[in-house]
């Protein structure tokens, strides 16, 4: 069983390389997005801030995350890991979630960074949507990642959504606390040989090539 990191900002098509390994090798997808965005739909107090939180284009508190991430660990031991999908965001989360592994006699076995440039990112977050039902994710700028039918999920026939935070203002705020505050995390992942950078550029399949390949390393 391996426990994996995806690190990018929005528009790299992490999405899509966490539905493709959940889908071929049955990885438990923990996306912090997702479990945010559950949260919010309670809409009680809690909820309103942390919609005010992300809508701003600001990171939700550790503290917070981490105990969503520990809820999800908790319930989600079957498979062959967990992708660690938006999390952690900054050094201080890094360490926290390899305490709260090595807590449970678990580790971060892969690390993969998805570089692009910002002006790519950006065209593909404003083109992104999302299933209603079963969060997979499409991009209506272009043609390989469109659905079969506008507005529909060719895997559930659920509708179609863009997501409220994938603005532009929104995007030029979490890519500056992206550089500001990400970052920093690839050399500590770097230290400790798990990190691997993949030019996000390329077509999903190739990107797909190589994340398989590192990942059957011994």
């Amino acid at each position: 069983m391996k426990n994996i990191i995806f690190i990018a900002v929005h528009g790299t098509g992490k999405g899509t390389q966490c539905d493709l390994l959940t889908e071929k090798y049955k990885f438990n997808h923990l996306s912090t997005g997702e479990l945010i965005r559950k949260a919010i739909k309670k809409q009680d107090d809690f909820a309103k801030d942390l919609e005010k939180t992300i809508n701003s284009g600001k990171l939700v508190s550790d503290e917070v995350v981490l105990d969503l991430i520990n809820d999800y660990i908790a319930t989600n031991q079957s498979g062959e890991g967990i992708i660690f999908d938006g999390f952690p965001r900054t050094l201080n989360q890094a360490l926290a979630l390899d305490k709260l592994l090595a807590n449970k006699k678990q580790k971060i076995d892969n690390v993969f960074y998805l570089e692009i440039a910002k002006e790519e990112a950006l065209k593909r977050t404003m083109g992104r949507l999302i299933c209603s039902n079963c969060q997979k994710s499409y991009n209506k700028f272009y043609d390989n990642l469109k659905p079969k039918q506008a507005g529909i999920c060719d895997v559930c026939g659920g509708k179609l959504e863009q997501r409220s935070d994938d603005t532009e203002e929104a995007f030029n705020k979490l890519f500056d606390t992206f550089l500001e505050e990400t970052l920093p995390i690839l050399d500590y992942y770097e230290d400790k040989n798990i990190l691997t950078k993949i030019d996000a550029s390329m077509n999903q399949e190739d990107i797909f090539k190589k994340v398989e390949e590192k990942l059957k390393e011994v």
